[in-house]
């Protein structure tokens, strides 16, 4: 089950040539989509189209980023004819690099959606974020990542239900209802998992499932799952060009 009750048949265009039509016109306003593939096969391209499709229709749009500094995410985006910079001086887009060594990054990512009116946000990558040690308390309604004994639950910190329950918490910060959200996560090599922590593809909306045909020299797009959509689970041949991912 997704983890909430998209905004009626509203459509959010991903940014992507051929991907909304085979989504019956984009990602569901309001959604949560997992962008999720091995290493190198264009999860973050994916979003910087997501995010330059908003941009050029006035959208405010939020990049929450925890492996990538800024700078490197804008020349990374500017190298495939994004120009971030200028939204970021016009104040239509925002990156926010998550310290995974401070405490209340789950607060601010909170704070900066519920406060900044945004109806794009990103969050690349998820997987270090789910990956920091916590702590339950207060009976598992909250985590917070902790040092002390004390505030120790009677689940182990790298317990199913202790993941679960982070990994929860992370969905909810991000389903506010007039954002539509993508969210990437690493799949280790060989894994028939659909992230990283094999939980969130359950949580979400939808999946786009990113991978490398070796034996063909391609790339492949599938759409594993997506609320309330009439879709294909053919995987599409894409191709990454300058201005990003099209379908072949």
């Amino acid at each position: 089950m997704g983890i909430k009750q998209t905004v009626g048949n509203k459509r959010v265009s991903t940014g992507i040539d051929g991907l909304d039509e085979l989504l019956m016109g984009g990602l569901p306003q309001g959604s949560v989509t997992l962008v999720s593939g091995t290493p190198g096969t264009g999860k973050t391209i994916v979003c910087f189209q997501y995010i330059d499709e908003g941009l050029k229709h006035g959208e405010n749009c939020l990049y929450l980023t925890s492996d990538e500094r800024i700078s490197n995410l804008i020349h990374q985006a500017k190298e495939l004819g994004f120009d971030f910079q200028s939204a970021v001086d016009n104040g239509q887009l925002k990156f926010l690099y998550l310290d995974l060594e401070r405490r209340d990054i789950h607060k601010e990512m909170d704070d900066t959606i519920k406060t900044g009116g945004y109806t794009r946000v990103v969050l690349d990558s998820l997987t270090p974020i789910s990956e920091i040690p916590v702590w339950l308390v207060n009976k598992g309604n909250e985590i917070i990542p902790s040092e002390i004994p004390s505030d120790r639950n009677t689940f182990p910190i790298d317990s199913v239900q202790a993941i679960r329950t982070h990994v929860r918490r992370l969905m909810s910060i991000l389903e506010e209802d007039d954002c539509t959200t993508l969210v990437t996560s690493e799949i280790p090599e060989g894994s028939r998992c659909l992230s990283r922590d094999s939980i969130s593809e359950f949580l979400v909306d939808g999946i786009l499932l990113l991978d490398l045909d070796s034996t063909m020299d391609r790339r492949k797009l599938t759409i594993r799952k997506m609320r309330g959509t009439k879709h294909t689970l053919k995987p599409q041949d894409i191709e990454i060009t300058e201005g990003g991912i099209r379908l072949l």
